[in-house]
This record gives C-alpha cells, sequence and structure tokens, in this order.
C-alpha cells in the first residue's frame, strides 16, 4: 500500500507539472497580446491626431527634425521667436499665414507637437516592453522575427514622417506633397496592421487551429479587406491635393455622374493622384464598390452559422457609418471634426475587417499539448 502511495503521487506531480507550464505560457501570452493590442490603440490615436494635424495645417510648423531634443517643447520666449523665424522663411508662412503673429503659430505648433510626442510616445511603449519580455524569456522563438520586423517598421515610419513633413519646405509648397503623404499613412496602417495581426495570432495560439475556410465568406472577407485598403490609399491622395474642397455635391459631380475632365492629365496615370475631379471621383467609386461588397459579405457571413456574427455586424455598422461620414465631410466642405472622424473611423473598419478575416480560421477550442 505504501509504494503504491508513493506511486500515484509521483504520477500526480508528473501530470500537473505540464499543466502548470502550460498555465504560465497561456498567461505569458495573454500579457504579451495585451501589449500589442495597447499599442495599436496608440498608433490609432497617432493615425487621428494626424489627420488633425493636416486639417488644421499644423504639419509645417516644426521646421527640426530633431528625436531627442525635439521631446521638450520651448522652454523660453527667446527659442519660440527662433522657431517661429524659421517657420517664417518656409512658404506656407507667406503664402497662406503671414501676419498671425506668434500667437497664431504657437497654436498650430502644439497640434505638431503633440503629434510627434505621441509617436515618440509609441516607440517607447513598443521597444522598452519588447526588450523586457525578450530578456526574460516570454517571446516564444516563431514570433522573435516578426518582433524584431514590426520595430524596425516603426523606426521607418518616423523616417518617412519627416520626408513627409521636409517635402512641405520646398519652393512653391503651402503643405507635403500628397505621394509622401500617402507613404506616411500607408505605412503606419501597415504597421497597425501587422500589430493588430500579430496580438490576435499569439491570443489565439494556445488553441488548435482550423484551416481557413475556403468558401464564398473567406473570399468576400479578403475582398473587403483588399478595398477597404485601396480605398483609404485612395482618400489619402483627396487628402492630399485638397479634392474633398470642390465638387461639394452627392452623388453627382456638377451635375455629372463622372465628371468632366476627368481624363485631362497626360500621362493617364497623373489622374488617379493629381487629377482634382479624377481622385474624388475614384475616391467615392472606391467607397461605393466597397460598400456593396461588405453588403454582400455580411447577407453571406450572417447566413453562415459557421461564421461569427458579432463581427459580420459590427463591420457592417462601421461601413455604414463610413459612408455617412464621408458624404457629410463633402457637402459640408471638409470641417476638421469631420474629417477626423471620417479618417479615424476608415481605421475603424480596417480594424473589423482584419478581426472577421482573422477569425474565420478560430480557434477549435482544443489547447495545445504542453
Amino acid at each position: 500500500m505504501r509504494i503504491m502511495s508513493v506511486s500515484s503521487s509521483h504520477l500526480l506531480t508528473q501530470a500537473a507539472a505540464p499543466r502548470s507550464d502550460r498555465a504560465a505560457t497561456l498567461k505569458c501570452r495573454g500579457r504579451i497580446a495585451a501589449w500589442l493590442y495597447a499599442v495599436a490603440a496608440m498608433i490609432f490615436v497617432m493615425v487621428t491626431l494626424g489627420g488633425v494635424t493636416r486639417l488644421t495645417g499644423s504639419g509645417l510648423s516644426i521646421m527640426e527634425w530633431a528625436p531627442f531634443r525635439g521631446a521638450l517643447p520651448p522652454l523660453s520666449h527667446a527659442e519660440w521667436e527662433r522657431l517661429f523665424a524659421l517657420y517664417k522663411g518656409i512658404p506656407q508662412y507667406s503664402l497662406v499665414n503671414e501676419g498671425f503673429g506668434i500667437e497664431g503659430f504657437q497654436r498650430i505648433f502644439w497640434l505638431e507637437y503633440l503629434h510627434r510626442l505621441w509617436g515618440r510616445a509609441i516607440g517607447l511603449a513598443f521597444a522598452v516592453p519588447l526588450l523586457w519580455f525578450w530578456a526574460t524569456g516570454q517571446i516564444e522563438q516563431r514570433w522573435r522575427v516578426p518582433m524584431l520586423g514590426l520595430l524596425l517598421l516603426g523606426g521607418a515610419q518616423g523616417g518617412v514622417g519627416w520626408l513627409m513633413v521636409a517635402s512641405g519646405f520646398e519652393r512653391d509648397a503651402t503643405s507635403v506633397s500628397p505621394y509622401r503623404l500617402v507613404a506616411h499613412l500607408v505605412v503606419a496602417l501597415a504597421l497597425y496592421a501587422a500589430i493588430l495581426w500579430t496580438a490576435l495570432s499569439i491570443r489565439s495560439s494556445d488553441r488548435v487551429r482550423t484551416p481557413s475556410r475556403p468558401g464564398a465568406v473567406h473570399g468576400w472577407v479578403r475582398l473587403v479587406c483588399l478595398l477597404v485598403g485601396v480605398t483609404i490609399v485612395a482618400g489619402g491622395f483627396v487628402a492630399g491635393i485638397h479634392a474633398g474642397l470642390d465638387y461639394n455635391t452627392f452623388p453627382l459631380m456638377d451635375g455629372r455622374l463622372v465628371p468632366e475632365g476627368y481624363g485631362a492629365m497626360l500621362p493617364g496615370w497623373r489622374n488617379w493622384t493629381e487629377n482634382v475631379a479624377a481622385v474624388q471621383f475614384d475616391h467615392r467609386l472606391l467607397a461605393s464598390v466597397t460598400a456593396i461588397a461588405c453588403a454582400v459579405t455580411c447577407w453571406i457571413g450572417l447566413r453562415d452559422p459557421a461564421v461569427p456574427r458579432r463581427p459580420v455586424i459590427v463591420l457592417a455598422g462601421l461601413v455604414a457609418a463610413q459612408y455617412a461620414l464621408g458624404v457629410a465631410t463633402l457637402l459640408w466642405h471638409v470641417p476638421v471634426v469631420l474629417g477626423s472622424l471620417h479618417q479615424a473611423n476608415a481605421v475603424l473598419v480596417l480594424t473589423a475587417a482584419l478581426v472577421l478575416l482573422h477569425g474565420l480560421s478560430r480557434p477549435s477550442g482544443m489547447l495545445h499539448r504542453a
């Protein structure tokens, strides 16, 4: 009896050890996923701040790229005067804001300063926990290369942002290059999407995943994700050339379905990025196609009991809100509040589409055996 008792105790101890290790692994994955979700939320705020900065014309108010020294705001009147003197040397001041004084300069300065400061905060919020998780061995081997890739992409975004701002210092420029603006937006959204997808994958990696659904829903959701991304890029060009300030009627443009002068520029590809009429029409068309594709996706998804209903309904609601915001922003000549909400909600639409796509290969509920 004594021998049997000792053997049973030994077996129970061996069985408990894997469960304990598995629980610790799950807890660690949960912490890492929560950290990545928090960083993604900070990037969402950053994109929204960037929209406000652009709409208020504040992005060119800081003429220096000082990643470390620039974290401190001007602390003396002499420093304010120095920075204002730099700003007065660029075309935006002489062509748009001449004579608005140092008080006007300070108003636009603080928005751009907050935008850059938040960018620094995102860098610290990613790099410092990454170093700690890595040093304590909490990042599994398969996630280490992706994490380094995210770190490098985040660093590249800072450089792209400065190249964008610098384009506004050129002769006769009163705003940044639309091409660099779109590049800055695309890198930000790529970083956001990559961090969100990584967080979703880590959070669900404790379960055995079934293969992605090959059916109609999966294909339609992929299409929606693609259309959302392309529509956002088209919206970046609308913002970059201020195309939303023209043709402020809907659904027609100057009484026409396709505006006059749609293909007026040569070579033809320039119409997609520089022709106000074409850029705005393309954005309208893409938004409408995206809304229709989303409606079809939701109709198919809600009829399929294997598809999670909540992400489908959320996606449908966000797309409807985005379309309404876009029309309202256009009709009211792009007010700052509506323009900012339109940009922020675009990121939420992208988020909902990615969450739905990720959820189509849902965990089966069985844990990996440690």
